[in-house]
C-alpha cells in the first residue's frame, strides 16, 4: 500500500469524534426506536471495525464503555472483531442470530451494514459510532431503531491546532490520516483551522502540512493499522521540518511515534480519541496533548438506557459544551508550552461554546 493524496467527497452528516462526561442529544431524525428488552433479558453486543478492540483508540474506547455498562448490569456482552470490511454484515447477522437486543457498531465504515440490518430487524436496537447510518442520502437515519453516537471533534481539534502552532519552534506543523472519511477529516479540518486562528490572533505564519481544508485534499495511509505506510507519512512531514504532528486514525500514531524517535529531533505528537499519554505511554514524552471524544461514556450511557427500556433513535452528540469532546492535559510537556496558552485556550473554548468563534467542518453534525 502506498501513501496517497486524495480528494475527499464528504457526506454532510458524519463525524469521528474527553474521556469524561458525555451528555446532550439532538432531535431524532425519524422518531424513537422500540424500547427493546430490559433487565435480565437484555443482551448488549458490539462489532468492531478492522482496527480491533485493542487499537488504543476508538474501538477500544467503545468496547470499554460496553464492558463497564455490562459489568454494572451483571451481564456478559457478546463482542466480535472484524478483520476486513467483508466481515461487517456477517458479524452483525451473527449477533442478530444470538438474540442481541442492542448491537453497537463501531465506526463510519459499518454504516451500510448497520442500516441494512436495522431495516431487516426492526425489533433489534442498534447504535453506531460516528455515523447516522444514512444510506439513502436524505440526511436522516434510515431506521428509527438506530441511535447515532456522534462527536463534533472539529471543536476540540481547533484547540489542539492552536496549541500546536503556539508550541512549534520551526513554524511548521503537520497532520495525516488513515482513510479519507468524515470521522477522520473532521479532526484535520479543526486542527488546520486552529492553526489559522493562532496566526490571525498572534500575527504569525505557522504552516500546516498534510491537509487542505478548502480542497479537502490530504495525505492518507489507506488504513488504520500501524506500519510502513504510516511511518512513511510521518517521515514526510518530518522531512519538511514539521515539529508537531497529528496522526488521525487508529494505531497509525504508533508508527508516527517511531518515525519521530528515529529522527532524533525534538518533535511533539498529538493523539486522537483517547488520552494517549494514559492509554499508550510508550511515547509519553512526545505527547503535546490528545484530541478526545467520549466514546466510552457515550456507549456506556446508551447501553444503560437501552437496558432500562429507554432506547430512542435521537442522535447522541458530544461537544465542548457538554464535555463530549476536549483536549487532554499537556502532561510532561507542560513546562515547554507558553505560560499564557492555557488561559488562551479557555477563552477560545468559551468563544466556541457561546458562538462568538465559529468552528465548522463539512463533517460536523448539523
Amino acid at each position: 500500500m502506498t501513501i496517497t493524496t486524495r480528494k475527499v467527497a464528504l457526506s454532510g452528516l458524519a463525524i469521528l469524534g474527553v474521556a469524561a462526561l458525555l451528555a446532550g442529544c439532538a432531535s431524532a431524525p425519524k422518531g424513537g426506536g422500540s424500547s427493546g428488552a430490559a433487565g435480565a433479558d437484555f443482551l448488549p453486543c458490539m462489532v468492531s471495525d478492522s482496527g480491533g478492540f485493542d487499537d488504543k483508540s476508538f474501538n477500544q474506547l467503545g468496547y470499554e464503555g460496553l464492558i463497564q455498562a455490562s459489568d454494572e448490569l451483571g451481564i456478559k456482552p457478546v463482542t466480535v472483531q472484524s478483520e476486513t470490511e467483508t466481515d461487517f454484515a456477517p458479524n452483525i447477522s451473527n449477533l442478530v442470530d444470538q438474540n442481541c437486543n442492542l448491537i453497537v457498531t463501531v465506526g463510519f465504515l459499518l454504516a451500510q451494514a448497520t442500516a441494512e440490518a436495522a431495516v431487516a430487524n426492526p425489533n433489534v436496537n442498534f447504535a453506531i459510532i460516528d455515523d447516522l447510518a444514512d444510506i439513502d442520502g436524505d440526511g436522516k437515519t434510515d431506521s428509527s431503531n438506530v441511535k447515532p453516537i456522534l462527536f463534533n471533534t472539529a471543536q476540540a481539534a481547533f484547540l489542539a491546532g492552536y496549541s500546536a502552532a503556539s508550541y512549534s519552534k520551526t513554524g511548521v506543523v503537520g497532520t495525516f490520516g488513515g482513510i479519507p472519511i468524515p470521522p477522520v477529516t473532521i479532526f484535520m479540518d479543526g486542527f488546520v483551522d486552529g492553526v489559522k486562528y493562532y496566526n490571525e490572533k498572534n500575527g504569525k505564519s505557522v504552516q500546516t502540512l498534510g491537509w487542505d481544508v478548502a480542497t479537502q485534499n490530504g495525505v492518507f495511509t489507506g488504513g488504520f493499522a500501524q506500519g510502513v505506510e504510516a511511518k512513511t507519512a510521518a517521515q514526510g512531514l518530518i522531512d519538511q521540518n514539521a515539529d508537531v504532528i497529528l496522526p488521525v486514525g487508529g494505531a497509525i500514531f504508533i508508527s508516527a511515534g517511531e518515525a519521530i524517535r528515529d529522527s532524533g529531533k525534538d518533535i511533539a505528537m498529538i493523539g486522537v480519541d483517547a488520552d494517549l499519554y494514559e492509554t499508550y505511554p510508550n511515547f509519553k514524552d512526545l505527547y503535546l496533548t490528545s484530541v478526545l471524544k467520549g466514546m466510552k461514556v457515550g456507549v456506556y450511557t446508551v447501553t444503560k438506557d437501552a437496558a432500562a427500556g429507554k432506547f430512542n433513535g435521537s442522535p447522541y452528540v458530544g461537544t465542548l459544551e457538554n464535555e463530549g469532546v476536549g483536549i487532554a492535559p499537556f502532561h510532561d510537556l507542560e513546562s515547554k508550552v507558553s505560560p499564557g496558552l492555557a488561559a488562551q485556550l479557555e477563552e477560545i473554548k468559551a468563544g466556541i461554546i457561546d458562538g462568538s468563534i465559529t468552528v465548522e467542518s463539512p463533517s460536523s453534525p448539523k
